[in-house]
């Protein structure tokens, strides 16, 4: 481990930034990641234009992440375990996935399509005006199938690996692809780095979240044969996985048509079974939460076993 930090550090401190997560919530103000976003959209208006737009946004990105994640480990160093658990609360984004999503669901439950299609506009960058209830039901677990991995768990293995910092680094650079990683005439040059490093830090947790997803399933042979069969068709190479494992996982079906600024897509088929309803989201939230405890609880009993290793030999 990179980070320094024992097993029984790593244990502690995830279920603590876990809980503080689940517990307080995303800060309802000054909240690190909004500033970060604030500093990225002003280096990039600053330097997304004339020639060499690759070479302008390799320096964008390094300059919006390499001194914050070189500030937090040298935070890290000097004063411990009260740097890395911060770090880590700030980097989580658990109880946010439920703020976000659950309320879709109930707006749909009350038959409110209206603030169903509101609320989903905040989280997910396709068109939502026409959207019917299947088509919201959709949108809502598709994102937290994918942001279970972004928000959650890429975020707790890069902390195994490097502790804050790399909890930090990770969801820097997730947020730097969800603003600069899109192929279109703006970005397709000056967000070549930030979408090719997001797609490299992420996949391992990737790969790790789809093959909790199997784990987890009600049937596990569907997921796994969803993953083989289906993600190698999707666009992202990590996304992919996770949302086909998960969408068989659940036994519904994901991907399809959509519309993004007016321009209708049609992306693969990913799962199998039934088109999602309203009762869907919660269950794919349920799933993200089951994912999270197998992790906690693996990591507790790696570090059970450290011990009792550590014991034994002495």
């Amino acid at each position: 481990m990179l980070s320094g930090l024992t097993l029984f550090d790593l244990a502690w401190l995830t279920a603590a930034a876990v809980a503080l997560d689940m517990l307080l919530g995303e800060p309802r103000r000054w909240h690190p990641l909004i500033g970060f976003g604030n500093l990225s959209s002003l280096l990039e208006r600053a330097l997304n234009r004339g020639r060499a737009l690759k070479l302008r946004g390799m320096l964008a990105w390094l300059l919006a992440v390499a001194p914050l994640v070189a500030l937090s480990a040298w935070l890290a160093d000097a004063y411990g375990a009260a740097i890395h658990l911060a770090l880590l609360y700030f980097s989580l984004g658990l109880r946010s996935l439920h703020d976000h999503n659950l309320p879709i669901a109930r707006a749909l439950l009350a038959w409110d399509i209206s603030s169903a299609r509101l609320l989903t506009a905040r989280i997910v960058s396709r068109d939502t005006t026409e959207l019917r209830e299947e088509e919201l039901a959709k949108a809502s677990v598709e994102s937290l199938l994918e942001n279970g991995n972004d928000a959650v768990f890429g975020t707790l293995f890069w902390f195994a690996v490097a502790g804050g910092p790399g909890a930090l680094m990770f969801r820097l650079a997730n947020t730097l692809d969800a603003m600069w990683g899109y192929k279109t005439a703006r970005f397709l040059r000056f967000g070549w780095m930030a979408a090719r490093f997001d797609d490299l830090v992420n996949l391992p947790a990737a790969r790790l979240t789809a093959l909790s997803y199997v784990a987890l399933a009600e049937d596990s042979r569907r997921a796994l044969r969803c993953w083989r069969v289906q993600a190698p068709a999707w666009s992202s190479p990590n996304a992919g996985p996770v949302m086909a494992s998960g969408a068989g996982a659940l036994g519904v079906l994901l991907g399809g048509s959509a519309t993004y600024d007016g321009v209708l897509e049609q992306r693969p088929v990913l799962g199998a079974g039934k088109p999602p309803a309203a009762h869907d989201i919660e269950r794919a939230w349920k799933l993200v939460v089951r994912t999270t405890i197998l992790w906690l609880a693996l990591m507790a009993f790696a570090a059970i076993a450290a011990h009792l290793s550590g014991a034994h030999h002495a």
